[in-house]
């Protein structure tokens, strides 16, 4: 029997106005492909798709998305599953502009996503990138990267190269958290508060500012 994805509701409002996908990361184990939803890869995203629905204040329904199956493989990946989300939620909630929250892989997969007519906003915390992710489509788009300069985990270096790629054809910021570790424990309330303000201000219509101005690379 195929294992399929999940979406678990954070906050549905009666009547949304837009709708976010929180996607979490976790790299394949042997012998057990499933997702579980006490992994660590998986809680970890649940303060920060709880802070996004408080500050949705009743206008944005937030969603966690269980993958299908752990890791990424060349038969079924994140993409995938990010894809049926999109539509499964589409079809429930009608065509709202939508939001892909991603951490790890789940920040890879939500770039690679991106492209879906729903999306309006992207949001990819330390995410594990290989260069050539760069050539995502992710135009008329507003896209946010946040990656802790200490971890050791997802390249740095991988990012940086992606988010120069992806600036050529969308309006992306990119900031790097000063000493911040691939599972944003150690400075959790930056990459939260950074990847809420932002995903708020997209979804519901208003331009992000300060660090979140398009274009702007930082360290914080």
């Amino acid at each position: 029997m195929s294992v399929r994805a999940r979406l678990i509701p954070t906050r549905v409002p009666k009547d949304p106005e837009a709708v976010v996908v929180v996607l979490h990361g976790g790299g394949s184990r042997r012998g057990n492909m499933m997702v579980s939803p006490v992994q660590l890869s998986v809680l970890r995203m649940i303060p920060i798709a709880r802070k996004i629905a408080r500050a949705g204040r009743r206008r944005v329904a937030v969603y966690r998305l269980l993958n299908s199956t752990r890791g990424w493989n060349t038969d079924h990946t994140p993409v995938d599953d990010a894809h049926w989300a999109i539509e499964h939620l589409r079809e429930k909630h009608g065509d709202l502009p939508t939001a892909l929250v991603g951490h790890s892989l789940g920040g890879r997969a939500a770039l690679l996503a991106g492209h879906h007519e729903s999306v309006t906003s992207v949001v990819a915390l330390n995410p594990y990138l290989y260069p050539q992710d760069g050539n995502a489509d992710l135009r008329g788009r507003d896209v946010l990267m946040v990656h802790g300069t200490a971890d050791r985990v997802a390249p740095l270096r991988n990012a940086e190269i992606v988010a120069d790629a992806l600036s050529r054809t969308t309006n992306l910021s990119f900031v790097r958290v000063a000493d911040g570790k691939h599972a944003m424990l150690s400075r959790h309330r930056v990459f939260s508060d950074l990847a809420t303000d932002f995903v708020i201000a997209t979804v519901l219509g208003s331009a992000p500012s300060g660090v979140l101005a398009a274009d702007d690379w930082q360290t914080v």
